[in-house]
This record gives structure tokens, sequence and C-alpha cells, in this order.
């Protein structure tokens, strides 16, 4: 039987804030460890304050571990300079945000907002590839013909399929969604989950979803809960 890779790791990783020795520290993540195989759609829940958002920020290398180990495909973020990791978010992983004001960029056409990670990577934003590239995922979100719009001139659920074609245009090792349907009314956060699950089963991506939503969480594989910055 072949192992399954794993695309996202963490090996007893904390995170705290305050000063250091300080009786008012908080301890956000506990020691927190598991192993999320690539190919999987993983849900995190738990209630306000459990430590959930704060996985996904150091999970997603956008905030550093205390303590503990996190890799993305076996690469150590520890050990990465800042430049290198902002290259690894970047390239090799994909987000969707609850808040469509850090989704979109809104002085950027819809087309644009897709192709842009590619851009920061050095890609010619008129270049065949790159336009092919975001019209195809724009086509698979259901937006084919929409491309040159703005972002205001879409719903909350269009401007979520949208983003969730960003995530998808650099082909990812793992896409974060935080709360993606929070905003949503259920048929939208249906479209924006069945968006998720296709790039699982179809593409072999990696999701990693934070939410406090049960519906939203029986799409996933594996449902991790989070409870006191620990896993149970």
């Amino acid at each position: 039987m072949v192992e399954q890779a794993t695309a996202l790791g963490l090996e007893g990783v904390s995170r705290s804030y305050g000063r250091r020795g300080s009786s008012r520290r908080t301890t956000a993540l506990d020691a927190v460890s598991c192993s999320v195989p690539a190919g999987s759609f993983t849900a995190v829940v738990g209630p306000s304050g459990s430590g959930k958002s704060t996985f996904l920020q150091v999970a997603a290398g956008l905030d550093r571990p205390t303590s503990g180990t996190v890799r993305i495909a076996g690469t150590d973020l520890g050990s990465l300079s800042e430049a290198a990791l902002t290259r690894l978010r970047r390239d090799r992983i994909g987000f969707v945000f609850q808040s469509h004001a850090l989704n979109l960029v809104p002085s950027l056409s819809i087309e644009e907002n897709v192709v842009l990670p590619l851009v920061l990577g050095g890609a010619d934003p008129g270049g065949p590839d790159v336009l092919a590239r975001g019209r195809e995922l724009l086509a698979r979100v259901g937006l084919a013909g929409r491309g040159g719009d703005g972002p205001s001139t879409l719903s909350g659920g269009q401007q979520q399929r949208v983003a969730v074609a960003r995530a998808l245009v650099t082909e990812p090792e793992v896409i974060f969604a935080d709360e993606p349907t929070a905003s949503l009314d259920p048929e939208s956060a249906a479209l924006v989950l069945a968006l998720l699950r296709d790039a699982v089963r179809i593409e072999g991506r990696t999701v990693v979803m934070v939410t406090h939503d049960p519906v939203a969480a029986s799409w996933a594989d594996t449902v991790l809960t989070m409870d006191g910055g620990r896993l149970r």
C-alpha cells in the first residue's frame, strides 16, 4: 500500500501573545500536532476564541509559531526567511478569506484579480498563457465572460467564487479558507463549498477550512475540533 503524502504537518506548535513571563500572556495554540494528507478536505471547527483562526494563520505561514514546527509539503516554514516565506505563500498556497475586502483588489478587473499571483511571480499579465488560465478558471467558477468587470459588480457569493479561482491559479499544494461562507446565503455558500470540494476531487488539491458552520464542515473529509487552543 502506497503511503499518502502529507500536505500540511504541525508538530508541537504553540502560539502565545503578550510579554514573555507576564501573567497576562495568552496561549492561543497549545502544543498542536496534526498531519493533513495531500488531496484531502479538512475542516477545523470550534467556538469563538478556541484558537482555530490562529491555527490557520500559523499553518499558512501568515504568523510564526512561538514554538514547534510547521511544514507545507515537507518544507519547514521556520527555516525560511521572510522573503522566501512570502514567495511560498504566493506560489504554493492559495487563500480564500471571509472578508471580500481581503479577497479582491477593487481597482483590478475580475480577471486581473484571478491572475494576480501569477503576475506577482513575474508572469506577463497580457501573456497568452496567463490570459488563458484566468479565463479557464472564471469559466470553471461559473463567471465566463465577466473577466473585464470590476469586483463591485458582483454579489458576495460571486466574489467568493472569484477568490476560489484565484486560490487555484498557481496550482498550490494547500488552499486555506477562513470562514469562506460566513457572510453568504445558503445557495451561494453551497456553490463555494462545491468548488472547494471539486478542487480536491478533480484536481487533487488539499483544502484546510476554518469554519463555525456545521453544514460547511460536513463537506469535508475530516473534521478537527479546536478547544482552548488544542485539538480534541
